[in-house]
């Protein structure tokens, strides 16, 4: 059952990295990987109690992870639908390439940190496609925001969910995450930057405006504008119901799409029926990517069987053993293969692991707010950029701009490998530097 679990998981992600190839939707691959993995566990003997209870148990963690998702496709389709984005995009002027990449990159970076990786992503996407009409040119783009999405997450206690873990387990606090973290994160967006800055030349052609059912006879700037605060306002607002109420962030992100709702409800109750159905919520959630949806259910699936069948931690058990972590140098090995690791399985779970692997020893690398646990906090946060399904970012991009998974493997991995070094490297000047 074991080894069985690990070569269908295998499988079912060659079937993933191989979509194009084999001609079948990744979320279908997706979906069989995951439930075949959990009726392997149950079947090979496990307590179906036991087993039941596990699952249910993640279910309810990714349920919340998929509401935060459809909440947040959602407000962006409504923002975009009533053309909000333009308000920014009218004012980004430059046709030259390396200028924009510049301009997406670190306006990824800072809004992540505001945001989380998964909401920025998503909005990046919506103002590239505003601005950018080759699709192998946004694909680049879209590689960049979901690096920059994860190197800005990284050093902010909301902007991923691995340093959230960490940051409300107590393994971290907020200042220390920030001064320490930072400087790693910016080197982990700025090498792949300054790559491309002497490799990408030329200008970019914008889309051509296309009206769609006369919206933009009806939607005026005062209603652009509005929609666009709201919208924002509301994904900004959900970090900040978070810290307030200790409510998962699923519930800000409701809260902020009933009120939008209730808005453009208000703002078109005086129009006609086809431009209401069109503008309102109940016309846009239609083009929700639903299959991005289930591609994201079905990994979360596949992951958590894995977890609760014992193969991630023992994962983990064969690192620690593998190498002294009494030694910065064993620190450094384990933080960065644990990263390396989470762009092939979810973050989380190999965090989860390691938190209940080490205690929080005084005078050790382990002790709160010390050498280990802010280094795992970077390298859990960045890793994931190594491959597109790597993150919560990496999958939403692959969906919403449909970047093949081989294609991402050949453009993107390495530069993503290379600001990921590049900010370990950083981490490990900067703590030589206040340590000696």
């Amino acid at each position: 059952m074991y080894t069985l679990m690990i070569a269908l998981f295998v499988l079912g992600y060659a079937a993933i990295a191989f979509e194009h190839s084999i001609k079948i939707d990744k979320a279908a691959s997706a979906l069989i990987t995951g439930v075949v993995l959990w009726a392997v566990y149950v079947l090979s003997g496990a307590n179906l109690h036991d087993a039941e209870h596990h699952l249910l148990e993640h279910v309810s963690e990714i349920a919340s992870i998929l509401f935060f998702l459809l909440g947040a496709m959602t407000i962006v389709e409504v923002v975009d639908a009533h053309q909000g984005f333009s308000i920014i995009t009218d004012r980004i002027k430059t046709d030259k390439t390396v200028v924009l990449l510049w301009i997406l990159g670190w306006l990824t970076f800072f809004l992540s940190a505001v945001l989380d990786n998964l909401t920025t992503s998503i909005v990046m996407v919506s103002l590239i496609r505003k601005l950018v009409k080759d699709q192998h040119l946004r694909w680049t783009f879209g590689g960049i925001i979901i690096i920059a999405a994860n190197a800005g997450g990284a050093w902010s206690p909301i902007g991923d969910v691995t340093t959230t873990m960490l940051w409300i387990g107590g393994y971290v606090s907020t200042g220390n995450l920030i001064s320490y973290i930072f400087l790693p994160a910016v080197a982990v967006l700025l090498a792949p930057l300054i790559y491309l800055s002497f490799t990408m030349k030329g200008t970019f052609e914008r889309p051509e405006t296309i009206e769609h059912h006369g919206h933009h006879a009806v939607v005026s700037t005062a209603e652009k504008t509005r929609a666009l605060i709201v919208g924002v306002g509301g994904l900004l607002f959900v970090p900040v119901f978070k810290t307030v109420t200790h409510l998962p962030p699923f519930m800000g992100m409701m809260l902020s799409l009933g009120v939008l709702w209730v808005v453009t409800d208000l703002m078109h109750r005086r129009k006609i029926e086809s431009v209401r159905s069109e503008l309102g919520i109940l016309g846009v959630i239609r083009r929700i990517d639903t299959p991005s949806v289930l591609f994201f259910l079905g990994i979360l699936l596949a992951v958590a069987s894995l977890q609760t069948a014992g193969q991630l931690k023992d994962l983990a058990t064969g690192l620690d053993s593998a190498f002294d972590t009494t030694t910065q140098t064993g620190v450094y090995l384990v933080g960065g293969i644990i990263g390396v690791l989470s762009a092939i399985v979810d973050n989380v779970p190999l965090v989860a692991a390691a938190m209940g692997m080490y205690d929080m020893v005084p005078g050790t690398y382990f002790a709160q707010d010390d050498f280990f646990w802010k280094f795992l906090a970077f390298t859990a946060g960045t890793g994931g950029s190594l491959l597109i399904i790597g993150s919560a970012a990496g999958v939403a991009v692959m969906g919403l701009e449909k970047i093949p998974f081989g294609w991402y493997l050949k453009k993107i991995s390495a530069l993503a490998l290379i600001g990921y070094l590049a900010g370990i490297a950083v981490y490990a000047v900067q703590r030589w530097i206040i340590f000696g």
